[in-house]
Parts: structure tokens; sequence; C-alpha cells
């Protein structure tokens, strides 16, 4: 019921909604714009699902275990159905983009699957399932308005901190990967849209700006204007407001010196590199279908090094891609062990449906993928708490971000090193800091992933 229809005297009770939103950061900008949807149309969003009318998902499908993820959230959800709890159950984003029709039959309990760029009209589909009217239980077709303003969204992130989906889809055509047969190819934002959503972030006291897509480092290739990343993040830094610009999914191949350059010299960009690589072996990387091999990695680091020697660097790495030897595995192990990542994020290949990779024949029993992983921590363990030791004793720029989960007593935040979910975080034991602003904190204690500090007056 839509309450723009109510006569001044009718009693109003809008329908409540319980959102998960599952997978990356990219994902969770569409969940924010979901979000802001339904709260302009008058939806309540609850924290407690158990006293939802409605209960959305936004889904990730890239790999298994993000699939089966999907498929045990929806389960849960639909016993909240099947108990009388919710009446509508909704299932957005990449895993009804992936599956299409065969969800349906698969999984009656949904009243409605949209696809990655089909919830435009979300709040008008549920207003219709709420008051009986029949409506197609599969809507993929993509909605082109999504490209042509700037994203209105609620934002769920820290108190200072947003996300900027500058780009969408990927045409990089990893052998591994789903992302472009869920996405779609690539295709960057308009710029001036962006930076009226930048705009409107900075007028909502976002401090620190984290510019995501599938492959940041593509931006601006489609686009007739000819304006690259480097432009865009020019524009960016004229927003006076945005203290920290963070920059995430760098492919290595498109890491230029100058965009080095540009990283150094801005004191607001953060000195943090994000570059998921996946493998060292030449022999892995080109079955991988990755443009580079060990020896441009190692040259790019060294240049990063010489051009930002305060940089953090960041990867992501996959182990049991089929056909990965024993030779294979130890030029991996070696190479992290004399790069030195700061921070480093390490899954298990999965062979999925539609990618090249799951037809070749020479997979990697699960049990030594699982041993090579464990290798690899226990590598890069040491290392992360070494570097983390190093910073001891140094005062750092911390974005203030909440009441630790781990402690009432505890508040807790980032350095300009630490990206959000994926990096540790730095427990500030003294002092009293307002969340979403940025203050002085001087490291005194380290471990493995966090770090421990005091406010510095």
């Amino acid at each position: 019921m839509d309450p723009r229809t109510l006569g001044p005297s009718t009693p109003y009770f809008p329908n409540k909604v319980f959102f998960i939103s599952l997978g990356c950061a990219k994902n969770l900008v569409d969940s924010e714009m979901m979000l802001h949807q339904l709260s302009v149309a008058g939806f309540l969003i609850t924290q407690e699902p158990d006293q939802a009318e409605v209960v959305i998902i936004n889904t990730c499908s890239f790999i298994e275990p993000a699939t089966r993820e999907s498929i045990e959230t929806i389960l849960e959800a639909a016993r909240l159905k099947k108990e009388g709890i919710c009446q509508i159950l909704v299932v957005t984003g990449c895993f009804p983009q992936r599956y299409q029709n065969q969800l349906v039959k698969q999984m009656p309990e949904v009243n409605l699957f949209l696809g990655t760029e089909s919830f435009s009209g979300l709040a008008g589909l549920l207003t219709g399932l709420l008051a009986g009217k029949k409506t197609p239980k599969m809507i993929l077709k993509p909605d082109p308005g999504l490209w042509t303003a700037p994203y209105q969204r609620l934002l769920t992130t820290s108190p200072g901190t947003a996300y900027l989906k500058i780009s969408e889809g990927c045409s990089n055509r990893c052998a591994y990967c789903t992302i472009p047969s869920i996405r779609g190819p690539f295709r960057s934002r308009d710029p001036k849209v962006l930076i009226q959503e930048a705009q409107t972030l900075a007028g909502q006291g976002v401090r620190e700006l984290i510019m995501i897509g599938q492959d940041t480092t593509s931006y601006g290739t489609d686009l007739n204007q000819g304006l690259s990343l480097i432009e865009l993040i020019k524009h960016l830094l004229k927003i006076d407001s945005f203290k920290w610009l963070r920059l995430l999914y760098l492919r290595p191949e498109r890491i230029t010196r100058k965009l080095l350059n540009l990283m150094a010299r801005e004191e607001r960009i953060c000195p943090y590199l994000d570059i998921p690589i996946q493998h060292a072996s030449d022999r892995i990387l080109k079955a991988m279908n990755r443009p580079y091999g060990q020896k441009r990695l190692r040259d790019l680091i060294q240049k990063i090094r010489q051009i930002m020697p305060q940089a953090a660097l960041r990867t992501t790495l996959m182990v049991g891609f089929p056909g990965e030897t024993e030779e294979d595995f130890q030029d991996l192990l070696q190479f992290v062990s004399e790069v030195k990542f700061d921070h480093l994020g390490l899954f298990r290949y999965s062979p999925e449906e539609g990618t090249t990779a799951a037809g070749y024949s020479d997979q990697v029993p699960k049990e030594i993928s699982l041993q090579r992983m464990d290798l690899l921590m226990e590598i890069q363990e040491k290392i992360s708490l070494k570097k983390n030791q190093g910073r001891i004793g140094s005062v750092e720029p911390v974005l203030v971000t909440g009441l630790s989960p781990e402690s009432a007593l505890l508040i807790q935040g980032r350095t300009r090193f630490q990206a959000p979910e994926v990096d540790g975080v730095v427990f500030i034991t003294d002092g009293e800091p307002r969340v979403g602003e940025i203050i002085m904190v001087k490291i005194t204690e380290a471990h493995t992933y966090d770090l421990v500090g005091v406010v510095q007056e």
C-alpha cells in the first residue's frame, strides 16, 4: 500500500523489511540503492528478521562457497516464511542472474527473483506482491536508468566511509571466473554522474571514499571522452571534505608509473594498493589467462616500493588451480616469502560451471589444496605480525569506525593501511574519539592482523 493514497485520518503501519547483503563491496552498493528505494517508498527497514513482512537477500554467486552461502541464507529465510513470520521472500543479485529460470522450480518459496541490474522497480513490485497482485517470478532485464543518474543510497558502511562504484562488469575473461557471464562486459560509469554522486556522499559526512569496480584500473577505456582513472581521481580530489581516497581492485598489468606518481604526490590518496595477482607461477598464470608473469610482477612491486616506499600492499591468491604442481606451489610460496605483502587474501579454486578451467582434466585434490593454503597462511601470518610490529611507536591517522564487537569498552578504527572488512583494525584503548572522524593514534601494541593504540593529543 502506498502511504500517499491514504486519507489524513487513516492509520498507516508501514511494512517492515529485513535486508541481507552477501558478497563483495560492489554488491553492497547495489544493496544500499535498494534500501534507499524502499525507505523513500515508505517501507520500514528492521534489524529483526522475525518482525519483517518482507525478507530480501542480495546474493553472491562468484564461486561455489558464495553460492552455497546464498542457498543456505535463502533456505533459512524460507523457514521464516513457512512459519508465517514473513509474507514475501525476494532474492536479488548474482545468484538469480547466474542460474536464472531453473531457480523458479527449485525454490518455490521465493516470491520474486531479480537480476543484478533489475532492481529499480523493487518498491513497486513489493507493493504489488503485498496487495496480492500477480507478478513475474523472475525479472532479469537490466534497467538502463541505473546508468543515467547518481546512485541514491542508504549507507550501511561504518560512519565516515562510503564506496563509489565506478564501473560494472568485466571483460578480462580469466579462465576460472564467472563475473563476465554474470555481470556482463566492462562498462565505465559516466564521470559527471560519479562526481555528482561523490558530492552527495561528501555532504553526508563521508571522509573516506573508496573507489571500486571489478577492474578499477580499466576505468575510462570504454568512454569516448577519453577520461582515465587518473583524471577521475583528480576531479574527486577537488572535493575537499574527502580526507582519504582509497583504490581497490587494481589489475597489475594496468598500474602505470603515472598512477603511482599521483598516489605518491597526493597525501589524501591512501598509500594502499590492492593488487589481486592470483598466482606467481608463470605456467599457472598463463593457464588462468592472466596477461603477465612473475618477472613482471616483481618489476611492478619494485617500482611501487621505489615510488611509494611507505605503501601497504594487499593481494589475493588462488590455490589448487587445475594443473598446479608442487613446483608451481613452491614458486608461489617463495614469491610470497620474498615480496612480503602487508595483507593477503587466500581462497581455494573451485570449478565453476561455464568457465574454461572447469573443463580442465588435471583438477587438484581438495586435501592438497587445503594443505597448501595452510602452508601459505603460516608464512603470511609471520609476515603480517612483523609488519605490524614495525608500526609500534608510530603515530598514525585513524578513521574511527565505532565500538568494537569484541568489547563494548573498546573503540576501533582503521589506518590508511587497512581497508574495511578485509584487513585488520586498530583498537583504541585510551581517549574519547568521535565516530566518523580521523584522529591521531599512537600505536602501542601489535598482533598478527590488528593494532592497538591510544589517542595522541
